[in-house]
């Protein structure tokens, strides 16, 4: 415990880690603010607090703002979509995969189109949210001015939203997207538990203890997963320059066991929805009421096949996506770098895939394993809300963006000649390939 007070004192006596860490509350306090504002026009009284499947999922992203009607109701949301459609732009698309390799100014100009593309995006999921979503009688005045303004209101406010991400990642600690989800989920856990505990009541006490148990687990394999790497060793050659010997250091490629990290999972979740919204068209028939009401229950046995072999599917093709094995070999024999006993090129790029397709397979397992947890936790008698925290996107993303954070304070303890956070040694965070 003292140890834990002492590194508290290091960390505040840094003062630009001080400011950082005050911006991001400040900023964070902020966006939690703006959730409770609700849209002009609408009785809040009359909202329903419930909406169901996507909804819910959504609704725990943005920390309860989409259910209240807030003028943050869509949240950051728009704005991952539209990163998202980019990011796919510029693999499939030579115009955007050149802008990606320009460095700078190729940046800048993917993300003023990726804030353009945002504000068309909130556009029209404001609109569908307005006619759709919220309950109509809780809307005082309804017509084209109430639409109208409140779209507008919804589009500043995922903008504002935006720039608050900007804000916390360049005057704050961590990635600025990242915590503006994170924070809406975990608003959302002090009343999972407590609707936990009052649905077990004082005579199912222990039961929650080792519920709690199996979730403090279950966090602990997800941080093992997030964090496990496989080291190819890298041989660097060496060079005389003038009277002076270079290079000959050794090191290391880490090809993480989920380089994918979590967008398998929230492709695959977007796909989910598909099927019972086509079972729309035919739900008077017995097959489009039989897959309706199969692929609305994300606890049936048929969605979690379906959603787990989408997540197997998906992680290999986004980690063909993010790790790109020719660049890394071209990278490494560029600057006289060598995987000892294997040719540069073609053949140092061959032998990355194969080890990268070794260690996908049950990373991608496991990310399937991690994603339909919930699902089980609720078939165990857990309540649906507290079931969320026990895998899926909610506890991925908690994970990834606190170690991205801890990564972030460790770092700053170290360059000031502090000791560090753990004991046993620095906390490993995402990091990058050592040798690209």
């Amino acid at each position: 415990m003292k140890r834990f007070f002492t590194t508290i004192k290091n960390i505040f006596s840094i003062e630009d880690l001080r400011t950082k860490i005050l911006n991001t509350m400040g900023f964070l306090i902020i966006f939690r603010l703006g959730s409770y504002i609700v849209l002009p026009g609408i009785d809040p009284n009359l909202l329903s607090g419930n909406q169901g499947g996507i909804f819910d999922l959504l609704n725990t992203f943005l920390g309860g703002s989409f259910s209240r009607a807030s003028i943050f109701a869509l949240g950051i949301m728009p704005y991952i979509s539209a990163s998202i459609v980019v990011q796919l732009l510029t693999v499939a698309v030579p115009h955007f995969t050149k802008l990606q390799k320009e460095g700078d100014s190729g940046r800048k100009k993917l993300n003023q189109f990726t804030r353009v593309l945002t504000i068309l995006i909130t556009a029209a999921q404001s609109y569908g949210y307005i006619r759709a979503t919220v309950n109509q009688e809780a809307i005082i005045n309804p017509g084209m001015f109430f639409t109208v303004s409140s779209m507008v209101i919804i589009v500043a406010g995922t903008m504002f939203c935006m720039w608050l991400g900007e804000r916390i990642t360049d005057k704050g600690i961590g990635n600025g997207i990242s915590m503006l989800i994170m924070i809406g989920i975990v608003s959302r856990f002090p009343a999972a538990i407590y609707q936990e505990i009052d649905a077990k009541g004082m005579n199912g006490m222990l039961l929650f203890i080792l519920e709690a148990l199996a979730l403090f687990f279950v966090v602990v394999g997800v941080i093992a997963l997030t964090q496990a790497t496989r080291r190819i060793p890298v041989q660097y050659a060496k060079q005389v320059v003038g009277n002076k010997l270079y290079g000959g250091k050794r090191d290391f490629i880490p090809l993480k066991l989920n380089s994918a990290g979590v967008m398998p999972i929230i492709f695959a979740q977007a796909l989910m929805f598909i099927p019972p919204l086509v079972a729309q068209i035919w739900r008077d028939s017995d097959v489009g009421a039989y897959v309706g009401s199969t692929f609305a229950d994300f606890t049936s046995w048929q969605y979690n096949l379906l959603f787990a072999i989408l997540i197997l599917l998906f992680t290999f093709f986004y980690t063909a996506i993010t790790v790109p094995s020719n660049d890394i070999a071209d990278n490494l024999k560029r600057n006289g770098g060598f995987v000892p006993g294997i040719k540069p090129g073609k053949q140092t790029a061959e032998f990355i895939d194969s080890i990268l397709s070794k260690i996908t397979l049950p990373g991608s397992l496991f990310l399937a394993a991690v994603a339909i947890l919930p699902a089980f936790a609720v078939k165990a008698g857990i309540t649906q809300n507290f079931a969320q925290f026990y895998g899926g996107t909610s506890l991925l993303i908690l994970v990834g963006v606190v170690l991205d954070t801890l990564q972030q304070i460790e770092s700053y303890l170290l360059m000031r000649h502090y000791e560090g956070m753990m004991k046993s040694g620095r906390v490993k965070g995402r990091s990058q390939f050592a040798a690209a």
